[in-house]
């Protein structure tokens, strides 16, 4: 072979093994990988647990969970927020509604309460610029399946009509227990079908909640069965987030309670196959596992950076 054909070779395999390298590395530093972190001392710390972790996303609550009041949100904390999220590069950043909210209840006063509640948290996270608002679609606690979806769905309209902002709304998944409604991609799907702005709505899968109810996304089939539910109910473009838990009770049991990444029933293989599969790799994945209060540093947070291929 001419000296120079070979050298023109040589170049061009360089240029190709440059870029396939280039592209893993790439992947891996751009999964978009967060946990939910306290607020404790201002909203802007939040941001700076996050970053401390190895965070390049961030889920926080945006007033006390347990609480319907919360602090005035001042323009001083507004501003100190999203100049520490630009800073940090924080992308995306989700807020997490209270926990009491319900707007599935027959009870009216509950429901007007839980509007008004969901219409704080989508004000503050709309104001702090945050990217999506998750809440649960709530109990019908007696009332029917269709009764409560019809509540949900009037209730996402009366926030919205409401209060106009920017923040993506987002329904999350449950495990199935009791009364509850969006464990199925089916309840989801006739909320969104309902609601006046369902082309605006969007959704948040939790790992340990599809495992509680019964998709065993521990498994490739039982991941894959969970995706073409939501494709063929929902749509994939409308899946925005995942939150990624380990279960500590086993598959189909209708409990919620999360383990630490691989200490669970879904096991280090399972995180290993969600977080790597190519139809979801570009989503956002925030850890709502259990925090470590006596270290600086997040094994679950390193956990999945090593899984990531």
């Amino acid at each position: 072979m001419d000296f120079s054909v070979h050298l023109i070779s040589c170049f061009y395999f360089f240029v190709f093994l440059s870029f396939v390298l280039g592209s893993v590395t790439t992947r891996g530093e751009y999964m978009k990988l967060g946990k939910h972190v306290s607020i404790a001392g201002g909203l802007d710390k939040s941001v700076e647990r996050a970053v401390d972790i190895g965070c390049n996303a961030v889920q926080i609550f945006v007033k006390n969970p347990r609480g319907w009041q919360g602090k005035k949100l001042t323009e001083e904390a507004q501003f100190d927020f999203k100049e520490a999220r630009q800073e940090a590069a924080l992308d995306p950043v989700v807020v997490h509604s209270t926990y009491l909210i319900n707007i599935a209840s027959p009870k009216e006063d509950l429901w007007q309460k839980s509007v008004a509640g969901l219409k704080d948290d989508y004000r503050r996270s709309d104001r702090l610029g945050a990217d999506y608002l998750v809440f649960h679609p709530g109990s019908h606690t007696g009332s029917g399946r269709k009764a409560g979806i019809e509540k949900i769905a009037r209730g996402i309209d009366e926030v919205l009509q409401d209060v106009g902002g920017s923040t993506g709304l987002l329904l999350e998944n449950v495990d199935g227990a009791g009364t509850k409604i969006g464990s199925s991609m089916e309840d989801l799907n006739e909320i969104i079908s309902l609601s006046d702005f369902g082309s605006e709505l969007g959704i948040c899968i939790d790992t340990c909640h599809a495992f509680a109810y019964g998709y065993e996304v521990s498994k490739y089939d039982g991941l894959n069965r969970l995706l073409d539910d939501i494709d063929k109910n929902i749509g994939l473009e409308a899946l925005k987030v995942l939150h990624i838990n380990d279960s500590v009770h086993e598959l189909g049991s209708e409990k919620d309670e999360h383990a630490h990444i691989g200490e669970g029933e879904i096991g280090f293989a399972g995180f290993e196959q969600i977080i790597n599969n190519e139809v979801i790799e570009d989503r956002p994945f925030i850890l709502e596992t259990p925090w470590f209060d006596d270290r600086e540093d997040d094994p679950d947070v390193d956990k999945i950076k090593d899984m990531r291929k």
